[in-house]
């Protein structure tokens, strides 16, 4: 297939036992619609500890349609996602994850908003299947892009979604090691659309993420992305400056009008410690963009490609850190 319309990225850990039942659904999705004859799957292993990427190499040899990817270092979602974007060709490119929560079925509603028009279009759920923790962190988390990245009142950030070729190309002009997809989407385009999906119950076997995941995936979406924390901190240093010069006044005066009253052990102690909360967590919101800025300067690789399933010199794989060239498995 040389030149495909539509490339399903998918980023690819821990799924051997889904990545079958994947393919099928995916194929099944395609037959019959126009781009039948005219779609890639693109699965990206992202150094996965089972043995996904044995199945991804049979699955390739039997499917024509599937390209298979395997990075040599766990890189996460979003790197593992910007690496199956350097490998797709195709004019429409859909996302989505490896455990049949998000349905094939779907690719084709996205398909249709780009084909109408849209650079973009994400997916909302009628009813999402996520834990109660996951639901409550992706509020907050939705509250926070909002803030910092501009987005949309109303998007939910899904990881099912769709982009057009030009989009994508201006993504992947992104080559720093901290990706979050969803910033660099926000700052190429406005035209953003979104369709309502039935959201499916995981496969089988339960997410990977935890809170610790969940939470550098914030951190990268703060620091990587906005400098607003770092205003965040500069308004926290002037406020705690002016309350601080406020209660000296206030010590003072106390001090002239009652000479009797004896200095105060406690509100000292708890006026340092608060002062120095304020300031190591100042500290740390700097060494935060101090530390990305050291690793960005040091050329640190986004990804490094170890195997494919396929030989050939692929144009959409730009000469950066981030790729080796292709190796056959």
């Amino acid at each position: 297939m040389s030149n495909p319309i539509v490339s399903i990225v998918v980023p690819v850990y821990r799924s051997m036992t889904v990545l079958p039942e994947l393919v099928k659904q995916v194929e099944g999705a395609m037959a019959g619609s126009a781009y039948a004859s005219s779609f890639e799957l693109v699965l990206t292993n992202d150094c996965s500890p089972d043995g996904s990427w044995s199945v991804i190499e049979e699955l390739a040899a039997k499917y024509p349609f599937v390209r298979g990817v395997s990075l040599r270092k766990n890189v996460g979602q979003h790197n593992a996602t910007m690496a199956g974007l350097r490998f797709s060709r195709g004019e429409i490119v859909v996302i989505m994850d490896d455990d049949l929560q998000h349905p094939p079925s779907a690719i084709l509603q996205l398909a249709e908003r780009i084909e109408r028009g849209a650079d973009v279009c994400y997916t909302r759920y009628a009813e999402r299947k996520h834990a109660l923790w996951k639901q409550w962190g992706s509020r907050i988390n939705d509250i926070a892009a909002t803030w910092l990245m501009k987005k949309p009142k109303g998007l939910y950030l899904s990881s099912f979604k769709a982009l057009n070729r030009d989009i994508v190309n201006a993504v992947l002009r992104y080559d720093g090691p901290y990706t979050y997809l969803d910033a660099l989407i926000f700052a190429t385009t406005n035209s953003i659309d979104s369709v309502e999906i039935k959201h499916q119950r995981r496969w089988e076997g339960e997410s990977t993420y935890n809170f610790r995941r969940l939470f550098s995936l914030w951190l990268k979406m703060a620091t990587g992305s906005s400098i607003y924390p770092l205003r965040a901190a500069t308004v926290a240093g002037f406020a705690l400056a002016l309350l601080s010069l406020i209660v000296f006044i206030l010590v003072i005066g106390e001090r002239m009008l009652n000479p009797q009253v004896p200095p105060g052990w406690a509100s000292v102690i708890a006026t340092v410690l608060f002062i120095g909360g304020i300031q190591t967590f100042c500290i740390g919101v700097i060494g935060e963009y101090v530390g990305r800025i050291y690793t960005r300067v040091n050329n640190a690789p986004q990804f490094v490609v170890g195997k494919t399933t396929f030989k050939r010199a692929d144009p959409t794989v730009r000469g950066s850190s981030a790729a080796e060239p292709n190796t056959e498995s």
